[in-house]
């Protein structure tokens, strides 16, 4: 028999399954986790270069001795 060409499921290539959170939209509750998340993530940059500076400058005094 010969292939048939009626069928064309898949043609066209895959749908991207929303999560029922990406359906309803956001949401106070989205929008509150991602400023927390946003807030984490400047507090972990400010540590990071707190730190690095602190290298730094005790660096520059070990040379300096």
């Amino acid at each position: 028999m010969t292939k048939s060409r009626n069928n064309l499921l898949g043609v066209g290539g895959q749908r991207k399954k929303a999560s029922r959170a990406d359906q309803l939209g956001p949401g106070a509750a989205r929008t509150a986790d991602r400023k927390a998340a946003d807030d984490r993530k400047q507090e972990l940059a400010a540590k990071m270069r707190e730190r690095a500076l602190g290298k730094q400058q005790a660096d520059e005094e070990d040379k300096a001795s």
